[in-house]
């Protein structure tokens, strides 16, 4: 079961921060390489609770579909996305927002694993959890430039 937490600091306002990091063309835009976009569900705007959206990506060659939904959601505190349909066995994504000395303190804490049992978990050890956690680390610095732009204008 493999867990993934990066902590981040932006400099910016902690609703602004909530907003964007809900926002599904900053999402879309932040994953540009995997050729990600809604394609049902929420497909523009923020994301709010019991809120769903498809994601179409392409990764090692595959068009693959992934369909989150908010679970969670604590405004400007804290919101969660789980799949409801998808490849992997279980995928959660919390995100939690918390002010620090006039920035936004954003912990990201993916929780997941590969169906295959222990094919699945040999797969992770080898490459796909570095894999996923380089595509959440690009994700959030993305997000964090998005967001120090915006708050600077």
């Amino acid at each position: 079961m493999p867990l993934i937490k990066i902590e981040t600091h932006i400099n910016a306002d902690q609703k602004l921060c909530f907003d964007l990091a809900r926002d599904i063309s900053i999402h879309e835009q932040s994953l540009k390489r995997a050729s990600l976009k809604a394609v049902s569900g929420k497909t523009s705007g923020l994301l709010e609770l019991n809120e769903w959206v498809s994601w179409e990506e392409k990764h090692f060659g595959i068009v693959q579909h992934l369909t989150l939904k908010i679970s969670e959601f604590e405004k400007p505190i804290l919101f969660t996305e789980e799949m409801e349909m998808g490849v992997f066995k279980r995928f959660k994504n919390e995100f939690h927002f918390s002010t620090l000395k006039e920035k936004t303190v954003l912990v990201n804490v993916l929780d997941f694993e590969l169906p295959f049992g222990f094919l699945g978990k040999v797969l992770n050890k080898l490459f796909f959890k570095n894999y996923v956690k380089k595509l959440l680390i690009d994700r959030i610095l993305f997000l964090k430039m998005a967001i120090e732009n915006c708050s600077e204008n």
